[in-house]
Protein backbone atom coordinates (compact mmCIF):
# COMPACT_ATOMS: atom_id res chain seq x y z
CA UNK A 1 0.00 0.00 0.00
CA UNK A 2 1.17 3.55 -0.61
CA UNK A 3 0.08 6.93 0.63
CA UNK A 4 1.16 10.49 -0.02
CA UNK A 5 1.98 12.74 2.90
CA UNK A 6 3.24 16.30 2.87
CA UNK A 7 5.00 18.15 5.65
CA UNK A 8 2.69 21.17 5.78
CA UNK A 9 1.17 22.31 9.06
CA UNK A 10 -1.93 20.28 8.17
CA UNK A 11 -0.54 17.25 6.35
CA UNK A 12 -2.26 16.46 3.08
CA UNK A 13 -2.97 12.74 2.95
CA UNK A 14 -4.20 10.99 -0.17
CA UNK A 15 -5.16 7.57 1.17
CA UNK A 16 -5.38 4.55 -1.07
CA UNK A 17 -8.80 3.60 -2.47
CA UNK A 18 -8.15 0.23 -0.82
CA UNK A 19 -8.30 -0.29 2.91
CA UNK A 20 -5.27 -2.14 4.24
CA UNK A 21 -7.23 -5.25 5.18
CA UNK A 22 -8.21 -5.89 1.57
CA UNK A 23 -4.70 -6.88 0.55
CA UNK A 24 -2.75 -9.68 2.16
CA UNK A 25 -0.19 -8.31 4.62
CA UNK A 26 2.24 -11.19 4.96
CA UNK A 27 5.83 -10.16 5.72
CA UNK A 28 7.36 -12.69 3.31
CA UNK A 29 6.78 -11.28 -0.17
CA UNK A 30 5.35 -13.11 -3.20
CA UNK A 31 6.82 -12.91 -6.71
CA UNK A 32 4.56 -13.97 -9.58
CA UNK A 33 5.73 -14.68 -13.12
CA UNK A 34 3.42 -12.99 -15.60
CA UNK A 35 2.29 -14.85 -18.71
CA UNK A 36 -0.78 -15.55 -20.82
CA UNK A 37 -2.75 -16.94 -17.87
CA UNK A 38 -2.69 -13.70 -15.88
CA UNK A 39 -1.43 -10.80 -18.05
CA UNK A 40 -4.80 -9.10 -18.63
CA UNK A 41 -5.80 -6.11 -16.53
CA UNK A 42 -8.33 -8.27 -14.70
CA UNK A 43 -5.82 -11.07 -14.18
CA UNK A 44 -3.18 -8.74 -12.77
CA UNK A 45 -5.67 -7.00 -10.51
CA UNK A 46 -6.71 -10.37 -9.10
CA UNK A 47 -3.07 -11.31 -8.42
CA UNK A 48 -2.36 -8.03 -6.65
CA UNK A 49 -5.52 -8.29 -4.55
CA UNK A 50 -4.51 -11.84 -3.58
CA UNK A 51 -1.12 -10.64 -2.31
CA UNK A 52 1.45 -10.38 -5.14
CA UNK A 53 4.27 -7.93 -4.37
CA UNK A 54 6.52 -8.36 -7.42
CA UNK A 55 5.63 -9.11 -11.05
CA UNK A 56 8.34 -11.04 -12.89
CA UNK A 57 8.83 -10.54 -16.62
CA UNK A 58 10.56 -13.67 -17.92
CA UNK A 59 12.61 -12.71 -20.97
CA UNK A 60 13.19 -16.37 -21.80
CA UNK A 61 9.65 -16.22 -23.16
CA UNK A 62 7.66 -13.57 -24.97
CA UNK A 63 8.64 -10.60 -27.10
CA UNK A 64 9.02 -7.02 -25.96
CA UNK A 65 5.56 -6.25 -27.32
CA UNK A 66 4.22 -8.90 -24.92
CA UNK A 67 5.98 -7.47 -21.87
CA UNK A 68 5.24 -3.78 -22.47
CA UNK A 69 1.46 -4.03 -21.85
CA UNK A 70 2.19 -5.84 -18.58
CA UNK A 71 4.47 -3.02 -17.43
CA UNK A 72 1.83 -0.45 -18.32
CA UNK A 73 -0.98 -2.39 -16.61
CA UNK A 74 0.96 -2.95 -13.39
CA UNK A 75 1.72 0.76 -13.17
CA UNK A 76 -1.90 1.65 -13.89
CA UNK A 77 -3.05 -0.74 -11.17
CA UNK A 78 -0.54 0.71 -8.70
CA UNK A 79 -2.06 4.13 -9.35
CA UNK A 80 -5.61 2.81 -9.09
CA UNK A 81 -5.16 0.62 -6.03
CA UNK A 82 -2.55 2.63 -4.17
CA UNK A 83 -0.11 -0.28 -4.24
CA UNK A 84 3.63 -0.39 -4.95
CA UNK A 85 3.92 -3.66 -6.86
CA UNK A 86 7.45 -4.03 -8.20
CA UNK A 87 8.61 -5.05 -11.70
CA UNK A 88 11.42 -7.58 -12.16
CA UNK A 89 13.08 -8.21 -15.53
CA UNK A 90 14.54 -11.73 -15.52
CA UNK A 91 17.18 -12.02 -18.26
CA UNK A 92 17.54 -15.38 -19.98
CA UNK A 93 21.32 -15.64 -19.80
CA UNK A 94 23.39 -18.18 -21.75
CA UNK A 95 20.73 -20.88 -21.82
CA UNK A 96 22.12 -23.76 -23.86
CA UNK A 97 19.75 -25.79 -26.01
CA UNK A 98 19.72 -28.51 -28.62
CA UNK A 99 18.12 -27.75 -31.96
CA UNK A 100 15.06 -29.12 -33.68
CA UNK A 101 14.43 -32.88 -33.94
CA UNK A 102 11.61 -34.66 -35.78
CA UNK A 103 8.12 -34.25 -34.31
CA UNK A 104 7.58 -36.66 -31.45
CA UNK A 105 11.28 -36.66 -30.57
CA UNK A 106 14.08 -39.18 -30.99
CA UNK A 107 15.01 -41.95 -28.58
CA UNK A 108 18.43 -41.98 -26.97
CA UNK A 109 19.33 -45.54 -25.97
CA UNK A 110 21.69 -46.12 -23.01
CA UNK A 111 25.11 -47.37 -24.10
CA UNK A 112 24.88 -45.87 -27.59
CA UNK A 113 26.95 -42.92 -28.72
CA UNK A 114 25.40 -39.57 -29.58
CA UNK A 115 27.05 -36.60 -31.28
CA UNK A 116 26.54 -32.86 -30.99
CA UNK A 117 27.35 -30.54 -33.87
CA UNK A 118 27.58 -26.76 -34.04
CA UNK A 119 26.21 -26.82 -37.60
CA UNK A 120 22.47 -26.21 -37.61
CA UNK A 121 20.49 -29.20 -38.85
CA UNK A 122 17.51 -31.40 -38.02
CA UNK A 123 18.47 -33.89 -35.33
CA UNK A 124 18.36 -37.68 -35.44
CA UNK A 125 18.74 -40.53 -32.95
CA UNK A 126 22.53 -40.23 -33.51
CA UNK A 127 23.16 -36.45 -33.65
CA UNK A 128 21.68 -33.09 -32.64
CA UNK A 129 22.52 -29.45 -33.25
CA UNK A 130 23.95 -27.60 -30.24
CA UNK A 131 23.30 -23.84 -30.12
CA UNK A 132 26.42 -23.29 -28.01
CA UNK A 133 29.11 -22.67 -30.64
CA UNK A 134 32.08 -22.93 -28.25
CA UNK A 135 30.87 -26.29 -26.94
CA UNK A 136 33.60 -28.39 -28.64
CA UNK A 137 36.31 -26.05 -27.30
CA UNK A 138 35.05 -25.94 -23.71
CA UNK A 139 34.26 -29.60 -22.92
CA UNK A 140 36.69 -32.33 -21.96
CA UNK A 141 36.41 -36.12 -22.05
CA UNK A 142 34.49 -37.26 -18.98
CA UNK A 143 32.34 -34.12 -18.68
CA UNK A 144 28.64 -34.74 -18.03
CA UNK A 145 25.96 -33.47 -20.41
CA UNK A 146 22.44 -33.19 -19.00
CA UNK A 147 19.45 -32.66 -21.29
CA UNK A 148 15.87 -31.67 -20.53
CA UNK A 149 16.43 -30.68 -16.86
CA UNK A 150 18.59 -33.74 -16.24
CA UNK A 151 16.13 -36.33 -17.54
CA UNK A 152 18.76 -37.49 -20.05
CA UNK A 153 22.44 -37.88 -19.13
CA UNK A 154 25.46 -38.32 -21.39
CA UNK A 155 29.23 -38.37 -20.87
CA UNK A 156 31.73 -36.79 -23.27
CA UNK A 157 33.94 -39.35 -25.04
CA UNK A 158 35.81 -37.00 -27.36
CA UNK A 159 35.77 -33.57 -28.99
CA UNK A 160 37.45 -32.35 -32.17
CA UNK A 161 37.75 -28.85 -30.64
CA UNK A 162 36.02 -27.37 -33.68
CA UNK A 163 32.48 -28.44 -34.42
CA UNK A 164 31.67 -31.86 -32.98
CA UNK A 165 31.46 -33.66 -29.65
CA UNK A 166 30.88 -37.39 -29.25
CA UNK A 167 29.23 -38.65 -26.06
CA UNK A 168 28.04 -41.89 -24.51
CA UNK A 169 24.37 -42.11 -23.46
CA UNK A 170 24.21 -42.93 -19.73
CA UNK A 171 20.52 -42.41 -19.03
CA UNK A 172 18.38 -42.40 -22.15
CA UNK A 173 14.85 -41.47 -23.12
CA UNK A 174 13.00 -39.31 -25.62
CA UNK A 175 14.71 -36.09 -26.70
CA UNK A 176 12.39 -33.47 -28.16
CA UNK A 177 13.16 -30.15 -29.86
CA UNK A 178 14.96 -27.24 -28.21
CA UNK A 179 15.47 -28.86 -24.82
CA UNK A 180 17.85 -27.21 -22.38
CA UNK A 181 21.42 -28.38 -21.83
CA UNK A 182 23.32 -28.28 -18.53
CA UNK A 183 27.07 -28.81 -18.22
CA UNK A 184 27.81 -29.13 -14.47
CA UNK A 185 31.51 -30.06 -14.94
CA UNK A 186 32.32 -27.65 -17.77
CA UNK A 187 33.67 -24.12 -17.47
CA UNK A 188 31.44 -22.43 -20.01
CA UNK A 189 33.18 -19.57 -21.80
CA UNK A 190 29.97 -17.72 -22.62
CA UNK A 191 29.40 -14.48 -20.68
CA UNK A 192 26.51 -14.42 -18.21
CA UNK A 193 25.00 -11.51 -20.15
CA UNK A 194 24.47 -12.46 -23.80
CA UNK A 195 23.71 -10.32 -26.86
CA UNK A 196 20.03 -11.14 -26.43
CA UNK A 197 20.23 -10.11 -22.78
CA UNK A 198 21.79 -6.78 -23.74
CA UNK A 199 18.85 -6.01 -26.02
CA UNK A 200 16.35 -7.13 -23.37
CA UNK A 201 18.18 -5.10 -20.72
CA UNK A 202 18.00 -1.97 -22.85
CA UNK A 203 14.25 -2.46 -23.20
CA UNK A 204 13.75 -3.15 -19.49
CA UNK A 205 15.78 -0.13 -18.40
CA UNK A 206 14.01 2.12 -20.90
CA UNK A 207 10.80 1.24 -19.07
CA UNK A 208 12.32 1.69 -15.60
CA UNK A 209 11.95 -1.77 -14.13
CA UNK A 210 12.83 -1.99 -10.46
CA UNK A 211 14.93 -5.17 -10.44
CA UNK A 212 17.04 -6.99 -13.04
CA UNK A 213 17.68 -10.68 -12.42
CA UNK A 214 20.90 -11.98 -13.99
CA UNK A 215 20.87 -15.67 -14.90
CA UNK A 216 23.77 -18.13 -14.58
CA UNK A 217 25.96 -15.81 -12.52
CA UNK A 218 29.37 -17.32 -11.82
CA UNK A 219 31.50 -14.56 -10.31
CA UNK A 220 31.25 -11.07 -8.85
CA UNK A 221 32.57 -9.76 -12.17
CA UNK A 222 29.25 -10.73 -13.82
CA UNK A 223 27.49 -8.38 -11.40
CA UNK A 224 30.01 -5.58 -12.01
CA UNK A 225 29.40 -5.82 -15.75
CA UNK A 226 25.64 -5.53 -15.35
CA UNK A 227 26.00 -2.70 -12.83
CA UNK A 228 28.14 -0.71 -15.27
CA UNK A 229 25.50 -1.12 -17.98
CA UNK A 230 22.72 0.05 -15.68
CA UNK A 231 24.76 3.05 -14.51
CA UNK A 232 25.72 3.96 -18.08
CA UNK A 233 22.03 4.01 -18.97
CA UNK A 234 21.42 6.46 -16.12
CA UNK A 235 19.02 4.09 -14.37
CA UNK A 236 18.55 2.92 -10.78
CA UNK A 237 17.45 -0.69 -11.23
CA UNK A 238 18.80 -3.04 -8.57
CA UNK A 239 20.38 -6.42 -9.34
CA UNK A 240 19.34 -9.94 -8.38
CA UNK A 241 22.05 -12.58 -8.80
CA UNK A 242 20.48 -15.93 -9.68
CA UNK A 243 22.41 -18.71 -7.96
CA UNK A 244 22.11 -21.72 -10.27
CA UNK A 245 25.69 -22.72 -11.13
CA UNK A 246 28.26 -24.58 -8.99
CA UNK A 247 30.65 -21.68 -9.55
CA UNK A 248 28.12 -19.26 -8.04
CA UNK A 249 27.82 -21.44 -4.95
CA UNK A 250 31.62 -21.51 -4.63
CA UNK A 251 31.86 -17.72 -5.07
CA UNK A 252 28.73 -16.92 -3.06
CA UNK A 253 30.24 -14.50 -0.54
CA UNK A 254 32.06 -12.50 -3.24
CA UNK A 255 28.80 -12.27 -5.20
CA UNK A 256 26.85 -11.21 -2.12
CA UNK A 257 29.26 -8.35 -1.53
CA UNK A 258 28.38 -6.71 -4.85
CA UNK A 259 24.81 -7.73 -5.71
CA UNK A 260 21.63 -6.16 -4.31
CA UNK A 261 19.72 -9.44 -3.89
CA UNK A 262 20.00 -13.15 -4.71
CA UNK A 263 17.66 -15.82 -6.00
CA UNK A 264 17.97 -19.51 -5.17
CA UNK A 265 17.08 -20.70 -8.69
CA UNK A 266 16.50 -24.33 -7.82
CA UNK A 267 15.59 -25.45 -11.35
CA UNK A 268 19.00 -25.28 -12.96
CA UNK A 269 20.78 -25.46 -9.59
CA UNK A 270 19.18 -28.85 -8.95
CA UNK A 271 20.52 -30.09 -12.27
CA UNK A 272 23.98 -28.57 -11.96
CA UNK A 273 24.63 -29.95 -8.46
CA UNK A 274 23.41 -33.25 -6.91
CA UNK A 275 19.76 -32.98 -5.91
CA UNK A 276 20.45 -34.07 -2.35
CA UNK A 277 22.73 -31.04 -1.85
CA UNK A 278 20.12 -28.45 -2.85
CA UNK A 279 18.33 -28.18 0.55
CA UNK A 280 21.49 -27.36 2.50
CA UNK A 281 22.77 -25.05 -0.25
CA UNK A 282 19.43 -23.23 -0.11
CA UNK A 283 19.72 -22.80 3.66
CA UNK A 284 23.30 -21.58 3.37
CA UNK A 285 22.37 -19.00 0.72
CA UNK A 286 19.52 -17.67 2.88
CA UNK A 287 21.73 -17.47 5.97
CA UNK A 288 24.54 -15.64 4.20
CA UNK A 289 22.12 -13.33 2.39
CA UNK A 290 20.75 -12.24 5.76
CA UNK A 291 24.30 -11.72 7.05
CA UNK A 292 25.08 -9.50 4.05
CA UNK A 293 21.70 -7.68 4.21
CA UNK A 294 20.69 -8.94 0.79
CA UNK A 295 17.06 -9.91 0.06
CA UNK A 296 16.82 -13.58 -0.96
CA UNK A 297 14.18 -15.20 -3.18
CA UNK A 298 13.40 -18.93 -3.22
CA UNK A 299 12.27 -20.03 -6.67
CA UNK A 300 11.21 -23.01 -8.79
CA UNK A 301 8.62 -25.74 -8.30
CA UNK A 302 7.26 -24.25 -5.08
CA UNK A 303 3.68 -25.15 -5.96
CA UNK A 304 4.14 -26.74 -9.37
CA UNK A 305 1.25 -29.17 -9.06
CA UNK A 306 -1.08 -26.15 -9.18
CA UNK A 307 -0.24 -25.62 -12.83
CA UNK A 308 -3.05 -28.11 -13.37
CA UNK A 309 -4.43 -28.85 -9.89
CA UNK A 310 -6.69 -26.54 -7.83
CA UNK A 311 -4.65 -27.15 -4.68
CA UNK A 312 -1.02 -27.79 -3.64
CA UNK A 313 0.40 -31.07 -2.42
CA UNK A 314 1.34 -31.53 1.23
CA UNK A 315 5.00 -31.58 0.22
CA UNK A 316 4.66 -28.23 -1.60
CA UNK A 317 2.91 -26.74 1.41
CA UNK A 318 5.81 -27.85 3.59
CA UNK A 319 8.35 -26.49 1.09
CA UNK A 320 6.74 -23.05 1.20
CA UNK A 321 6.55 -23.16 5.00
CA UNK A 322 10.21 -24.19 5.33
CA UNK A 323 11.34 -21.34 3.08
CA UNK A 324 9.50 -18.91 5.35
CA UNK A 325 11.03 -20.54 8.44
CA UNK A 326 14.50 -20.30 6.88
CA UNK A 327 14.04 -16.54 6.56
CA UNK A 328 13.51 -15.95 2.83
CA UNK A 329 12.46 -12.44 1.83
CA UNK A 330 10.30 -13.66 -1.04
CA UNK A 331 8.94 -16.80 -2.67
CA UNK A 332 8.56 -17.03 -6.42
CA UNK A 333 6.02 -18.74 -8.64
CA UNK A 334 6.82 -19.47 -12.28
CA UNK A 335 4.58 -21.56 -14.55
CA UNK A 336 2.02 -21.74 -11.73
CA UNK A 337 0.95 -18.16 -12.50
CA UNK A 338 2.26 -17.57 -16.03
CA UNK A 339 0.53 -20.50 -17.78
CA UNK A 340 -1.25 -22.38 -14.98
CA UNK A 341 -4.98 -22.98 -14.72
CA UNK A 342 -5.30 -21.31 -11.30
CA UNK A 343 -3.01 -18.24 -11.16
CA UNK A 344 -5.00 -16.34 -8.52
CA UNK A 345 -5.79 -19.41 -6.46
CA UNK A 346 -2.11 -20.35 -6.15
CA UNK A 347 -1.31 -16.87 -4.79
CA UNK A 348 -4.13 -17.22 -2.27
CA UNK A 349 -2.79 -20.60 -1.11
CA UNK A 350 0.77 -19.28 -0.83
CA UNK A 351 -0.38 -16.23 1.14
CA UNK A 352 -2.35 -18.47 3.52
CA UNK A 353 0.65 -20.70 4.18
CA UNK A 354 2.98 -17.74 4.71
CA UNK A 355 0.55 -16.01 7.07
CA UNK A 356 0.01 -19.19 9.09
CA UNK A 357 3.75 -19.67 9.64
CA UNK A 358 4.38 -16.00 10.43
CA UNK A 359 1.58 -15.98 13.00
CA UNK A 360 2.55 -19.29 14.60
CA UNK A 361 6.35 -19.36 14.73
CA UNK A 362 8.67 -17.20 16.82
CA UNK A 363 11.82 -18.64 15.27
CA UNK A 364 11.77 -16.42 12.18
CA UNK A 365 11.91 -13.19 14.20
CA UNK A 366 14.67 -11.14 15.85
CA UNK A 367 17.76 -12.66 14.26
CA UNK A 368 20.84 -11.39 16.07
CA UNK A 369 24.28 -11.35 14.51
CA UNK A 370 27.64 -9.72 15.02
CA UNK A 371 28.34 -6.41 13.31
CA UNK A 372 31.80 -5.60 12.02
CA UNK A 373 33.52 -2.61 13.71
CA UNK A 374 35.63 -2.29 10.55
CA UNK A 375 32.59 -1.57 8.39
CA UNK A 376 32.16 2.06 7.24
CA UNK A 377 28.46 1.67 8.15
CA UNK A 378 29.14 0.27 11.64
CA UNK A 379 27.47 3.15 13.51
CA UNK A 380 24.32 3.25 11.39
CA UNK A 381 24.18 -0.58 11.41
CA UNK A 382 24.22 -0.47 15.20
CA UNK A 383 21.41 2.09 15.26
CA UNK A 384 19.35 -0.23 13.02
CA UNK A 385 20.13 -3.26 15.18
CA UNK A 386 19.27 -1.34 18.33
CA UNK A 387 16.00 -0.17 16.76
CA UNK A 388 15.04 -3.76 16.00
CA UNK A 389 15.97 -4.95 19.49
CA UNK A 390 14.26 -2.00 21.17
CA UNK A 391 11.07 -2.65 19.23
CA UNK A 392 10.98 -6.12 20.77
CA UNK A 393 12.00 -5.01 24.27
CA UNK A 394 9.35 -2.28 24.59
CA UNK A 395 6.73 -4.16 22.55
CA UNK A 396 6.46 -1.31 20.04
CA UNK A 397 3.66 -1.38 17.46
CA UNK A 398 6.00 -0.44 14.62
CA UNK A 399 9.49 0.62 13.66
CA UNK A 400 9.64 3.62 11.33
CA UNK A 401 12.55 4.60 9.14
CA UNK A 402 13.00 7.68 7.00
CA UNK A 403 15.33 6.99 4.09
CA UNK A 404 16.49 8.21 0.70
CA UNK A 405 18.71 5.32 -0.38
CA UNK A 406 16.76 2.51 1.29
CA UNK A 407 19.81 1.26 3.19
CA UNK A 408 18.12 1.55 6.59
CA UNK A 409 15.06 -0.33 5.35
CA UNK A 410 17.18 -3.21 4.04
CA UNK A 411 19.22 -3.33 7.23
CA UNK A 412 16.31 -3.26 9.69
CA UNK A 413 14.48 -5.87 7.62
CA UNK A 414 17.47 -8.20 7.84
CA UNK A 415 17.07 -8.36 11.63
CA UNK A 416 13.54 -9.74 11.07
CA UNK A 417 11.54 -7.51 13.37
CA UNK A 418 8.19 -8.91 14.51
CA UNK A 419 6.66 -5.41 14.43
CA UNK A 420 5.84 -3.93 11.00
CA UNK A 421 8.53 -1.84 9.30
CA UNK A 422 7.10 1.37 7.85
CA UNK A 423 9.40 3.21 5.48
CA UNK A 424 8.90 6.84 4.46
CA UNK A 425 10.75 8.31 1.49
CA UNK A 426 10.50 11.03 -1.13
CA UNK A 427 12.32 8.84 -3.67
CA UNK A 428 9.53 7.23 -5.68
CA UNK A 429 11.59 4.45 -7.36
CA UNK A 430 12.51 3.19 -3.90
CA UNK A 431 8.85 2.58 -3.07
CA UNK A 432 8.48 -0.19 -5.62
CA UNK A 433 12.00 -1.54 -5.15
CA UNK A 434 11.28 -2.17 -1.47
CA UNK A 435 8.27 -4.32 -2.31
CA UNK A 436 10.71 -7.23 -2.57
CA UNK A 437 12.07 -6.72 0.95
CA UNK A 438 10.75 -8.73 3.91
CA UNK A 439 8.35 -6.98 6.26
CA UNK A 440 8.59 -3.54 4.65
CA UNK A 441 5.67 -1.28 3.75
CA UNK A 442 6.59 1.97 2.04
CA UNK A 443 4.92 5.39 1.96
CA UNK A 444 5.69 8.61 0.12
CA UNK A 445 6.65 11.60 2.26
CA UNK A 446 8.17 14.78 0.89
CA UNK A 447 8.79 16.95 3.93
CA UNK A 448 12.13 16.57 5.70
CA UNK A 449 12.78 20.00 7.16
CA UNK A 450 12.27 19.33 10.87
CA UNK A 451 12.91 16.04 12.67
CA UNK A 452 10.23 16.66 15.30
CA UNK A 453 7.64 17.74 12.71
CA UNK A 454 8.38 14.75 10.52
CA UNK A 455 8.06 12.29 13.40
CA UNK A 456 4.81 13.96 14.41
CA UNK A 457 3.45 13.86 10.84
CA UNK A 458 4.27 10.19 10.44
CA UNK A 459 2.89 9.21 13.86
CA UNK A 460 -0.41 10.94 13.12
CA UNK A 461 -0.60 9.46 9.65
CA UNK A 462 -0.08 5.91 10.88
CA UNK A 463 -2.71 6.44 13.58
CA UNK A 464 -5.22 7.87 11.13
CA UNK A 465 -4.65 4.95 8.75
CA UNK A 466 -5.35 2.51 11.58
CA UNK A 467 -1.83 1.06 11.45
CA UNK A 468 -1.08 2.02 15.07
CA UNK A 469 -3.38 2.84 18.00
CA UNK A 470 -3.32 5.57 20.66
CA UNK A 471 -1.12 4.61 23.57
CA UNK A 472 1.15 2.33 21.51
CA UNK A 473 4.86 2.97 21.02
CA UNK A 474 6.70 3.64 17.77
CA UNK A 475 10.46 3.30 17.36
CA UNK A 476 11.73 5.95 14.91
CA UNK A 477 15.07 5.97 13.07
CA UNK A 478 16.53 8.59 10.77
CA UNK A 479 19.44 10.98 10.39
CA UNK A 480 20.05 14.37 11.99
CA UNK A 481 20.18 17.02 10.79
CA UNK A 482 17.42 15.72 8.51
CA UNK A 483 18.09 18.03 5.57
CA UNK A 484 21.71 16.77 5.33
CA UNK A 485 20.54 13.26 4.34
CA UNK A 486 23.41 11.52 6.11
CA UNK A 487 23.60 7.94 7.34
CA UNK A 488 21.18 6.86 10.05
CA UNK A 489 22.30 8.25 13.41
CA UNK A 490 19.05 8.91 15.31
CA UNK A 491 16.79 6.69 17.41
CA UNK A 492 13.66 7.91 19.16
CA UNK A 493 10.66 6.29 20.86
CA UNK A 494 7.33 8.09 20.57
CA UNK A 495 3.89 7.44 22.03
CA UNK A 496 0.88 7.47 19.70
CA UNK A 497 -1.43 10.24 20.88
CA UNK A 498 -5.19 10.44 20.59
Amino acid sequence: MTAHLSASASPVIAPSPLVASQISKQRTKIVATIGPACSSMEGLRALIMAGVDVCRLNFSHGAHEDHLPVIERVRALNAELGTSVSLMADLQGPKLRVGVVPEGGVELIPGNTFSFTTHEQIGTAEMAYMTYQAFPKDVEAGDRILLDDGKLELEVISTNREDQVVAKIIHGGILTSKKGVNLPNTKVSLPSLTEKDAVDLEFALAHDVDWVALSFVRTAEDIHDLRQRITAAGKEARIIAKIEKPAAVENLEEILQVTDAVMVARGDLGVEIPLEKVPLVQKRIVRLALDYTRPVIIATQMMESMITSPGPTRAETTDVANAVLDGADALMLSAETSVGKYPTRVIEYMARIITSIEESSDSIYHRDRLLSPDSPTFVSDNVCFTAAKLTKDVDAAAVVTITKSGYTAFKISSFRNRAPIYVFTDHRPLMTQLSLVWGVECFYYDGFESTDQTISDIRDFLRDQGLVKPGQLIVNTGSMPMHARQRTNMLKVTVVEE
